[in-house]
């Protein structure tokens, strides 16, 4: 296949995946609750009547809400794509690593303590999840290699170390915050803001591309350090960054949606099953991936048991625990 074509086939993809996640969104803008029908969600999105039920509802609760699941969907997604090619491990994600405990972490002690450093939970999120990250590299390391089950193990038993930490916190909080923060912990998109969105935008979407930009190292990496090494490739340069990157879209999701499990994991093996393993195409197509399966798994959230709400996060471990467990198997086998 020729350069032109293979990029004619991944501007096709991307527009057939766009194409879709439109659509996904539209028909979340108008379930819910109160179902909608499509011409007064369009009347909505173009400043129709804008104080009408309906333009209150799409406007100003669910748009929102969107998109910030798609936002958070994709910084997920291709975090989990960037961990799997750069650890060569099928089981590696935020979640399951820990870092996004090492994030939600993070945001809960800015959150803690309080006043100014509340406001700068994005940053603590990241920093939670950068610690995480190095620390359970340096762990999984043996012999100079990265050993697959040494680096699930160690992810496994740092997410649980984080999580009896985060317990702790928790008790420190006012009875009035627990209930609030447990239910974040476990996936909520209900709470955005502009400021979410003037941080979350350009820090997923500028961090994505910048991921991108190492899609031909991490094929390389697919090989192992050292044959990556002797074909170029700047291993040391290449890991710190991609893992910086995967920490920082780690982090930020965490800060504004909470730990949302298995989407890293599960997102990218779906990706693998439509495109391949090479990530000129493959990342891409995880980020519009993971925005498309996280506003699917939020309007279920909300409509499954309505008018109450599950936590988010349940709804994408229904589906990505039983992945996770037939991954292992197979590693194991």
């Amino acid at each position: 296949m020729t350069l032109a074509a293979s990029r004619r086939n991944v501007f096709t993809l991307i527009f057939v995946l766009s194409l879709v996640l439109v659509i996904v969104a539209l028909a979340a803008l108008a379930i819910g609750s109160v179902h909608l029908p499509l011409g007064d969600v369009w009347a909505a999105l173009l400043g129709s009547a804008p104080r009408s039920e309906a333009g209150i509802i799409v406007r100003e609760i669910r748009l929102p809400r969107v998109l910030l699941a798609a936002l958070v969907g994709a910084a997920l997604a291709a975090s989990g794509t960037a961990l799997q090619a750069l650890l060569r491990n099928p089981l590696a994600d935020p979640y399951v690593l820990g870092i996004s405990s090492g994030a939600a972490l993070g945001a809960i002690v800015a959150f803690w303590i309080g006043g100014r450093l509340a406001d700068a939970s994005p940053l603590m999120a990241f920093g939670g999840a950068a610690l995480t990250t190095g620390w359970v590299y340096l762990l999984g390391r043996h012999g100079g290699r990265l050993a697959s089950y040494t680096l699930i193990l160690a992810g496994v038993i740092t997410a649980s170390f984080l999580s009896a930490v985060i317990l702790f916190v928790l008790t420190m909080l006012s009875t009035r915050d627990v209930r609030g923060t447990a239910y974040w912990l476990m996936g909520d998109l209900s709470v955005t803001s502009n400021a979410h969105f003037q941080i979350i935008v350009p820090v997923v979407v500028l961090g994505t591309l910048a991921l991108y930009a190492f899609s031909k190292d991490l094929n390389v990496l697919l090989l192992g350090e050292e044959e990556a090494a002797h074909l170029g490739v700047n291993v040391p340069r290449v890991e710190t960054a991609v893992f910086l990157l995967a920490s920082l879209l780690t982090g930020i999701a965490v800060s504004v949606s909470g730990a949302i499990g298995y989407l890293g994991l599960l997102v990218p093996h779906l990706g693998r099953m439509l495109v391949g393993n090479d990530h000129r195409t493959l990342l891409p197509t995880a980020a519009l991936g993971g925005a498309i399966f996280l506003i699917v798994s939020d309007t279920l959230a909300r409509t499954v048991v309505s008018p109450a709400e599950l936590p988010v996060g349940a709804v994408t471990a229904l589906a990505g625990a039983p992945v996770f467990i037939y991954l292992l198997r197979r590693a194991a086998g």
